[in-house]
């Protein structure tokens, strides 16, 4: 996709226009969205608090956390919308250089669990260094776009660059292991690469490439080919590889058209694994059903589509990258977790934004908000209001 000189420059130059107001329609979509996915990890929780010694037997445990989290991380957006885009820009580089220092140290010093060392943790909290190398990947990429311009074309400025970015971060990502967080970073470098105007036929031979070290991670990590076998035939083991995915389906198909009640779903009592976090959409079919689900699924399409809708009325080229790569990271997530529960896919933790429970995942997500929030401050008001027709004196003569 190629632009013009005349339709985006490549940076804004923030002192020759004055800083609009955030853009009202996507702040309000956020803070729905986030409201409602604070309820249900009350209600899809306070079973597994309850029961569990590491709470203290506390049901609000997992709720109070995520509210905390919920309304500071309101504040952090509120925040990050205050910095011009060229903010982001000038320390695009030494944010990812932060992400891959920090994918190095939590394979000596991070928290291991379930098999994988992907966490730090700093007194009672904890964080993935792969959610800071998102939005450093999205922030690199863009300005490497705006570096080469009509050279994206070429394998050399188009292909390779990006290859070697994404692949040192997806390197780091396999040896924690975290596949999910692979397959995001692969997903958002081609949205760049595309927005970018890098030519189609490398897309064809990076999805073989892709493809390739798929059939290979199948074969070398145990694991995912166990996710692969219980994914075609998840009722084969109900009570061991397929055990997740069998508890989200009954949870899901429980629901019906209405919902059995905001609370009243049975899976969460400890039958549904992650049921406040990767699997939480599956807690919100059983209680709110069919309706209730598609209406949070068109909140976020109405999310989405505000976002894109942005990301085209930008007047700079490194914002509409930016605007278009959070965006899609959005859309890429919710797509990729609907998926999981409903077992489209094969099962990967790749949690709901705003929804999953989780603290510092949930301050970036915000933060990446607040990132458009103030792409959209510096959308001309032209944009939003349509100007009046002024009527000339001719105009009124022949009225009269």
């Amino acid at each position: 996709m190629e632009y013009s000189e005349n339709r985006l420059a490549d940076y804004s130059d923030d002192s020759s226009i004055g800083r609009g107001s955030i853009d009202v329609p996507f702040l309000l979509l956020v803070l729905l969205l986030l409201t409602i996915g604070v309820v249900m990890v009350l209600s899809a929780s306070f079973a597994r608090a309850y029961y569990s010694a590491a709470t203290k037997h506390n049901p609000t445990y997992y709720f109070t956390r995520q509210l905390f989290f919920a309304v500071t991380g309101v504040a952090i957006m509120l925040l990050a919308s205050r910095f011009p885009i060229n903010f982001y820009r000038r320390f695009s580089g030494v944010l990812l250089l932060f992400s891959i220092v920090m994918l190095l140290l939590v394979l000596v010093g991070g928290v291991r669990a379930n098999g994988a060392r992907r966490w730090f943790q700093v007194a009672s909290i904890t964080f993935q260094p792969s959610e800071i190398a998102k939005i450093a990947v999205i922030l690199f990429e863009a300005q490497l776009i705006c570096r080469y311009k009509e050279k994206m074309g070429t394998f050399r400025y188009g292909v390779l660059p990006f290859a070697v970015v994404a692949g040192i971060i997806i390197g780091l990502l396999i040896l924690e292991p975290h596949l999910s967080a692979s397959i995001i970073i692969v997903l958002i470098t081609g949205v760049m690469m595309f927005v970018g105007g890098t030519r189609l036929i490398w897309f064809g031979l990076g999805i073989g490439a892709v493809g390739l070290g798929g059939v290979i991670a199948i074969n070398v990590l145990h694991y995912s080919g166990e996710r692969v076998s219980a994914w075609l035939d998840p009722f084969a083991d109900t009570s061991d590889t397929g055990y997740q995915i069998v508890q989200s389906l009954y949870a899901i198909g429980s629901g019906g058209l209405s919902g059995l009640g905001l609370g009243n779903g049975r899976q969460k009592y400890l039958y549904l694994p992650e049921e406040h976090n990767d699997f939480i959409f599956s807690v919100v079919c059983e209680e709110l059903g069919f309706i209730g689900a598609t209406v949070i699924l068109i909140l976020f399409a109405l999310l989405i589509a505000r976002g894109f809708w942005l990301a085209m009325h930008c007047r700079d080229r490194y914002s509409f990258l930016v605007c278009s790569g959070v965006t899609a990271l959005l859309a890429i997530q919710v797509i990729l977790n609907v998926a999981v529960v409903t077992n489209l896919i094969p099962c990967t933790g790749i949690s709901l934004p705003f929804f999953s429970y989780g603290g510092t995942a949930l301050w970036l997500q915000l933060a990446e908000m607040g990132v458009i929030l103030s792409i959209s401050r510096d959308i001309p008001e032209k944009k939003f209001i349509k100007p009046r027709r002024k009527q000339t004196a001719n105009t009124d003569k022949a009225g009269a």
